[in-house]
């Protein structure tokens, strides 16, 4: 029964990781989380477990494409969070929530304000900033803090 549930929670993930960024093009409600799977992203590299950073990765990726956002720059702005920001976190490291909760608030702010930089460098339009990018936000930190 283990292997079964093991077997079935690779499988959800894989679906998820493939079709979720194209219902997101589709459907304009559902959140991004881009802070969650770049929290992920992070304990990925942390713990060396490959499977997550090749999941993250690929989901990241997948979501640039289908939205037509600027490639690599989830990946490049979780870098730079985890590099800059993140070992300050290291204060927190008793409350995992707390970490978790700081670090998907600060990749979203450093991620809309990298891509508000890139709009403005080269005169484009990626995201426009309304209500659901709050929303967004806010659905970013529930599915954080459940993980």
């Amino acid at each position: 029964m283990n292997q079964f549930a093991s077997a079935v929670f690779w499988i959800l993930s894989i679906i998820f990781v493939i079709f979720y960024p194209m219902l997101i093009s589709i459907y304009v409600f559902l959140p991004l989380m881009i802070g969650a799977i770049s929290y992920l992203f992070i304990i990925g590299l942390e713990e060396s477990n490959k499977s997550y950073i090749i999941f993250t990765v690929i989901y990241m990726i997948n979501l640039e494409v289908n939205l037509s956002l600027p490639l690599f720059l989830i990946i490049l702005t979780a870098l730079i969070f985890y590099v800059t920001i993140y070992p300050t976190l290291g204060i927190l490291k008793e409350c995992k929530s707390c970490v978790a909760l700081l670090s998907a608030i600060f990749i979203d702010l450093l991620y809309f304000i990298t891509l508000v930089g890139y709009d403005f460098i080269f005169d484009e339009v990626s995201i426009v900033v309304d209500q659901l990018l709050f929303y967004t936000l806010v659905v970013d930190m529930i599915m954080v803090l459940l993980l």
